[in-house]
C-alpha cells in the first residue's frame, strides 16, 4: 500500500528537492559546479614608435573552462581603449569582478571589433602623425585574440590578471597606410607580479645617445641572457618588455610593470627607434645586468 506524504511536509520537501535538481544539473557559465569565484582582467601596452594612439574596440571575452564548452561574456557596449596610453604600470579593467564557476580554464579569446574597409575611425584604428589609418586584426573579429595559457580561479576568492599587448612587436605596416595588428600577448598574474623601474645616468646618456634617438631599456627571460632586437619572424631570444627612457626631458626615468616574479635580464640602448620587429638589426646595448622580480615589490636598476 502506497502512502501519501502530509501535505504540509510535501509543500516544505518541494522547494529542496528543486535545490538538490538544480546543483546536479550544475550552474553557471564556467566549469559546471556549483562552486564560485570572480575573475577581474585589464589590459596594458608597452608603447610602438611612431604612433600616436592605437584603438582597438573589444566587444567581449569567450572563455573555455577545461571540463566544459566555452562561453562569451559580452560588454553591453563595445570598450574603446587606446593601448599606447596605457604603459608604465597603467592598465584599464575589462572585467571586473565577473563571478564564474571555480576551476580551471584552459583559454581565453578577446572579442574585438575590425571592420576593414570604410572609416577608419570606427572601431579599431591607429593614429599616426595625427591621422587615423585602418588597423586590421587578422581574423581578430572572427576569432578574436587568443590567449592559450591557463588560468585557475579559486573558489570563494578574486584572481586577476593584467593582458600586456607588445605594441612595438605586434604593429606592422602594410601598403596603402594601412597596418596590421598582429598581437604579442602576455597574460600577468597579478598576485605573482613586480616592477623594474631606475634612471639612466647622465652621464651614459651623453656617451651613447645623439639627437634622434631612441632610448629603451630592453627586458629579457633569465639570469645572464644575451640581449638582442625585437625579430619576431626570426628564432632568437625575444624581449619580454620594453620601454622607452624619457631622457628629451633630463628625466631619464624607466619603469617596466607587470614582470611576473623571477629572474631577468635587463639592458639599455638609445637604438630603439631602429629596432624593426621584421627585420634583424644590430643594437648595441650597455649595462647588461641580471635583475630578481619579486611579487608586489619594485626592483631598482640604474645604469
Amino acid at each position: 500500500m502506497t502512502r501519501k506524504l502530509p501535505t504540509g511536509l510535501r509543500a516544505a520537501l518541494f522547494p529542496l528537492s528543486i535545490a538538490l535538481l538544480l546543483t546536479a544539473c550544475g550552474g553557471g557559465g564556467g566549469g559546471g559546479g556549483s562552486s564560485t569565484g570572480t575573475l577581474n582582467l585589464s589590459v596594458t601596452d608597452a608603447p610602438v614608435d611612431n604612433a600616436d594612439a592605437v584603438w582597438v574596440e573589444f566587444t567581449g571575452i569567450e572563455i573555455k573552462p577545461a571540463n566544459g564548452s566555452s562561453f562569451d561574456i559580452n560588454f553591453a557596449s563595445p570598450k574603446r581603449i587606446n593601448l599606447l596610453a596605457l604603459n608604465g604600470g597603467t592598465a584599464e579593467v575589462l572585467l571586473d569582478g565577473e563571478i564564474l564557476d571555480a576551476g580551471t580554464y584552459n583559454w581565453m579569446r578577446l572579442k574585438v571589433n575590425a571592420t576593414q574597409g570604410g572609416d577608419p575611425a570606427d572601431d579599431s584604428y591607429i593614429v599616426i602623425g595625427g591621422t587615423p589609418h585602418e588597423l586590421r586584426i587578422p581574423s581578430g573579429d572572427q576569432s578574436g585574440l587568443k590567449l592559450n595559457r591557463p588560468i585557475t580561479i579559486p573558489e570563494g576568492n578574486t584572481t586577476s590578471f593584467t593582458i600586456d599587448f607588445d605594441l612595438r612587436k605586434s604593429v606592422h605596416e602594410r601598403s596603402g597606410g594601412i597596418y596590421h595588428l598582429r598581437p604579442t600577448l602576455r597574460l600577468v598574474d597579478n598576485s605573482m607580479d613586480g616592477s623594474l623601474a631606475g634612471s639612466v645616468d647622465p652621464s651614459t646618456i651623453s656617451a651613447e645617445c645623439i639627437s634622434g634617438d631612441k632610448a629603451a631599456v630592453y627586458v629579457f627571460e633569465g639570469a645572464g641572457t644575451t640581449p638582442d632586437d625585437v625579430n619576431i619572424d626570426g628564432n632568437d631570444i625575444e624581449p619580454v618588455a620594453t620601454t622607452p627612457v624619457d631622457w628629451a626631458n633630463s628625466n631619464n626615468s624607466y619603469r617596466v610593470a607587470f614582470l611576473e616574479a623571477g629572474t631577468y635580464t635587463a639592458a639599455f640602448t638609445c637604438d630603439a627607434g631602429m629596432d624593426d620587429p621584421a627585420a634583424e638589426d644590430t643594437l648595441t646595448f650597455v649595462g647588461t645586468t641580471t635583475v630578481t622580480i619579486n611579487a608586489g615589490q619594485t626592483t631598482t636598476l640604474n645604469f
